[in-house]
């Protein structure tokens, strides 16, 4: 991750991090979390209650403010949906004042400069027990906001390019202070993005394709990678939920499956169906620009042949869904995507891979590999 620039100094003391995640996989984003530490040399160890959907990573010593910026970079955790630099506790035993509790603490806990924190966010964990404190944490962002105004820390306008504050509340009388940092944070409240289903499209799968290519590429990244008039195969299509994404953009696409296709999509004249078996399926021309992919089928058989059609030339990029085990999940993912990185280089094939447990996934994960003129 590159380096982030600190424009208002502010001291923020850290020695935790707290994350988010889907319920129930609070294990896989430990498991991930204490290898990206062992990676970077900045050691601790993971806390978490079971299908809390958060998780708190224990640092043995303090980290720097650059440190909260840059370590454990939110792009490089598959099973995190936000990270943020926890602060501590604090308790609301006043629930006539909470505010002047949360103000206090923040005095003697910080140093926090004029104008330095860019929005506030009170959250929730996204699970059942978090969805009973919805409702507070909705009606209490407007007063604590006007009040960190009043304090002269929150900028007048959201300001994506500094630390945002964050107030986890597990109930109305108790949340942990965290901040996030720009570069290294979802930019939407819990971590989720938030998407609109399209009436057209055939099926909701289609929202899995739209948030990873939101997720993963940047406005400049898609211009340059979704064309319109580029081609692309759908493996595993019906009935189009992923091939609506595509041809949207104007993409031509080969939908490969045995059930059927949306006719809405074949009237576009983008579509060419192909009733053949996924894993034995060939390129009309030979070559396509993406290879996109979600069907039900081990992890194991679906990164290898994605990784073939990759070594061999018949796309450039590739988009594809990974189901998951029911155990060990992250070092059965991690290990099948290291696979495919090492048979790309040796190809001496330039690549990116990025992978998320995504909002709109459930016991799957989302993954990208970006190669040649993709790059950018």
């Amino acid at each position: 991750m590159q380096s982030t620039t600190i424009k208002k100094e502010s001291k923020i003391a850290s020695k935790s991090m707290l994350f988010y995640c889907r319920e129930g996989y609070e294990a896989d984003l430990a498991a991930e979390l204490e290898q990206l530490s062992a990676k970077q040399q900045i050691y601790g160890y993971s806390q978490f209650v079971p299908n809390s959907a958060i998780v708190h990573y224990h640092f043995y010593q303090e980290l720097s403010t650059q440190q909260q910026y840059v370590s454990f970079p939110l792009s490089d955790c598959i099973f995190a949906r936000q990270r943020l630099c926890s602060i501590g506790k604090v308790e609301l035993t006043d629930a006539n004042d909470r505010i002047t509790s949360i103000i206090e603490y923040l005095k003697d806990n910080t140093e926090l400069s004029d104008s330095c924190l860019g929005d506030i966010y009170v959250e929730h964990a996204d699970n059942e027990k978090g969805k009973e404190v919805a409702k507070f944490c909705k009606k209490f962002t407007v007063p604590l906001r006007q009040a960190l105004r009043r304090e002269g820390w929150l900028s007048k306008k959201a300001h994506s390019g500094l630390p945002y504050i964050h107030l986890v509340f597990s109930d109305s009388t108790e949340c942990t202070l965290a901040f996030s940092y720009p570069k290294n944070r979802h930019s939407q409240p819990l971590g989720i993005t938030r998407l609109k289903f399209p009436a057209e499209a055939p099926s909701r799968s289609t929202l899995k394709l739209e948030e990873a290519i939101q997720l993963f590429m940047s406005p400049a990244q898609q211009a340059l990678c979704l064309q319109k008039g580029m081609t692309a195969v759908d493996l595993g299509a019906c009935p189009g939920g992923w091939t609506y994404q595509l041809v949207t953009r104007g993409i031509h696409v080969e939908a490969v499956d045995n059930g059927a296709m949306a006719e809405s999509l074949m009237a576009t004249g983008l579509v060419s169906y192909q009733a053949a078996d996924g894993f034995k399926y060939q390129p009309i021309d030979g070559h396509v620009d993406w290879l996109v992919c979600d069907m039900i089928e081990k992890p194991e058989r679906v990164s290898e042949l994605m990784t073939q059609w990759l070594c061999n030339r018949k796309t450039t990029s590739t988009i594809f869904n990974l189901k998951l085990p029911m155990k060990q999940r992250f070092q059965i993912v991690s290990t099948l995507l290291a696979k495919m990185s090492t048979s790309l280089n040796e190809r001496q094939i330039e690549h990116r891979i990025s992978a998320k447990h995504l909002y709109h996934d459930r016991d799957e994960i989302t993954v990208l590999v970006l190669t040649g003129a993709h790059l950018i």
